[in-house]
């Protein structure tokens, strides 16, 4: 019905343009009324920026989807492993399984990707027929140019040489040809160059939308890539000195009073928190979710599976399966606490790398690995239980010594402890937050960049370009706001940086990319993943090109990535 009125209004805007004009060439143009084109889909600046809301849309659901192939930038790292070994290819329980050219995970992201950056063509190549002003047009192609950008990141660092085009495809190809890296990282520095010099400020956009820095946030990683330094330097200080951001450093947001004894790493996490309108200058960039809202991607009246935003589900462990020594049940179903963690079903556990050897010394003191983010333990909850109120790891049952991935250490960043939405909690017992079972979403908004990671990229610039104690300095910015203590210039490396990375950034940063980007992958899983350590190959720092791909690329020249023939 929408698609007839449209149709129909087009129809009397070209009649008003007959009516009134004695031109005969614009009155010979053929332009289609009755379905949409690129050439009646693009003609004022409501439509375009219909065209870029899909963008974002797209982007949203390829990070944090309704299943497990979303989440496959976490799975099989150094920081992540799938705990239950299985041969879910998005989990990677093992490489050679996962990474092959038919795999769904492969073809997946390199579609995703590609269809962004085939729509962003067909939206800068409509820009010049249409009625937009000069300003208009700039600031479409800008915000469009961000994703293109966005989109040949993920599959440069993913794939390697790929395919490069920038130009609307108006009919079947089968000759794309792989571009070398540097030359895909060179139109990456170019797109988010005029997206940052053209995007309106971070004070002029509504929450969600991207703006100039988060531009010069990407545009300073890919110059760290292409070996350009002092410019990666230049556009992080121009995020950092912004006068409109700023670490968060105090309790802040909806969950003080509710948790007085947190902290304020905790108050970034928690609903609502996450965007500028409700005082956070931390965030850069934020995911919008909304809860049974058309289109806000959660829903609270169906099940998990109709959500996105998986990362409760996978990662909170399946505490509700334990029983006590004695055999009987020790928990009350799923429990949305800090003691039961939601609906988790125990998929994305965290290495020993990441659960004990990265806090050290720090351990007691880093707030990041507080009783409130990194949580340890789980109380038995069901009085029926002669180990009410005991814990589980110090008592544990048959199912935890059977399966000891039932229960792991966990982080509630990625759940809404004590606040879910009131329609997935039991009738009568939202008081105790005891679940139902359509619960397994993570409720709440998403980072895509935070500050704090601004400042690691200066850091890791500032030690590529030989200043390890302006690299110091700026962790140990990130490193003051969490209470640890500071790290001297001497004990600054790359590896070190990415140790912060995890630390701070955990289930927010695409780790995988992280470690494609820097060429440490297969280094770090082969040190920290006792999962993975003894079946990566070395040629599994990069993924291979779909098969289909290639056998529909007939008359061009797409070699597939060594070791995957």
């Amino acid at each position: 019905m929408r698609i007839q009125s449209f149709a129909l209004l087009l129809l009397c805007l070209f009649a008003g343009q007959f009516f009134t004009s004695c031109d005969e060439e614009a009155f010979l143009e053929e332009r289609p009324l009755d379905f949409f084109s690129p050439e009646n889909s693009f003609e004022n600046f409501a439509q375009f920026e219909g065209s870029l809301y899909d963008l974002y849309a797209r982007v949203r659901t390829t990070h944090y989807g309704g299943s497990d192939i979303s989440y496959a930038h976490h799975y099989g790292t150094d920081m992540m492993k799938d705990a239950r070994l299985s041969t879910v290819t998005g989990r990677f329980g093992d490489y050679s399984s996962a990474l092959t050219p038919q795999a769904g995970v492969v073809s997946f992201h390199w579609e995703r990707w590609y269809k962004i950056v085939s729509s962003v063509n067909i939206i800068i190549g409509q820009l010049d027929g249409s009625s937009l002003t000069s300003d208009e047009a700039r600031r479409i192609e800008a915000e469009a140019r961000f994703f293109r950008g966005l989109a040949y990141r993920y599959l440069v660092y993913l794939y390697g040489d790929v395919p490069l085009y920038v130009d609307a495809i108006e009919s079947p190809r089968t000759d794309f040809t792989r571009a070398p890296k540097a030359e895909v990282l060179a139109q990456v520095v170019a797109d988010f160059s005029f997206a940052a010099d053209n995007l309106p400020g971070i004070t002029e956009v509504p929450d969600g939308r991207v703006h100039a820095l988060v531009a010069r946030h990407y545009l300073a990683e890919t110059y760290i890539s292409t070996g350009q330094n002092d410019l990666a330097i230049a556009e992080a200080t121009r995020v950092i000195d912004d006068p409109a951001t700023g670490l968060m450093t105090e309790r802040f947001g909806s969950r003080v009073s509710a948790f007085p004894d947190a902290d304020v790493y905790f108050d970034l996490f928690r609903r609502g928190n996450q965007n500028r309108s409700s005082g956070n200058t931390e965030a850069l960039w934020v995911a919008q979710m909304e809860v049974d809202v058309p289109g806000g991607q959660l829903v609270s009246n169906a099940d998990f599976g109709t959500s996105g935003n998986l990362f409760e589900r996978i990662h909170a462990p399946a505490v509700f399966t334990l029983n006590d020594p004695n055999g009987a049940s020790g928990m009350l179903s799923w429990v949305g606490d800090l003691n039961g963690g939601g609906r988790g079903v125990s998929f994305l556990q965290p290495t020993d790398y990441f659960e004990n050897q990265i806090w050290a010394d720090d351990f007691d003191n880093d707030i990041r690995n507080s009783r409130f983010n990194y949580v340890r333990d789980v109380i038995y909850n069901n009085p029926a239980s002669d180990f009410f109120g005991q814990s589980a790891v110090e008592f544990p049952g048959s199912v935890i010594l059977g399966q000891d991935w039932r229960f792991y250490p966990w982080l509630s960043k990625v759940t809404t402890p004590e606040n879910h939405p009131e329609g997935l909690y039991q009738e009568g017992r939202a008081g105790d937050f005891l679940l139902n079972a359509n619960a397994g979403a993570t409720y709440t908004d998403q980072y895509y960049v935070r500050l704090a990671e601004t400042y690691l990229l200066r850091a890791e610039a500032h030690l590529a370009a030989g200043n390890a104690q302006a690299a110091a300095d700026d962790i140990n910015v990130v490193r003051a706001r969490a209470q640890a203590s500071p790290v001297s210039p001497g004990a600054v490396t790359i590896d070190y940086i990415l140790d912060e990375r995890a630390r701070e950034l955990s289930l927010e940063e695409q780790r995988r990319i992280t470690l494609h980007r820097l060429g440490k992958l297969v280094e770090r899983v082969r040190l920290y993943n006792d999962h993975n350590r003894d079946e990566i190959q070395d040629f599994q720092g990069l993924w291979p090109i779909p098969l289909r791909e290639i056998e529909a690329n007939t008359t061009g020249n797409l070699p597939q990535n060594p070791g995957y023939n």
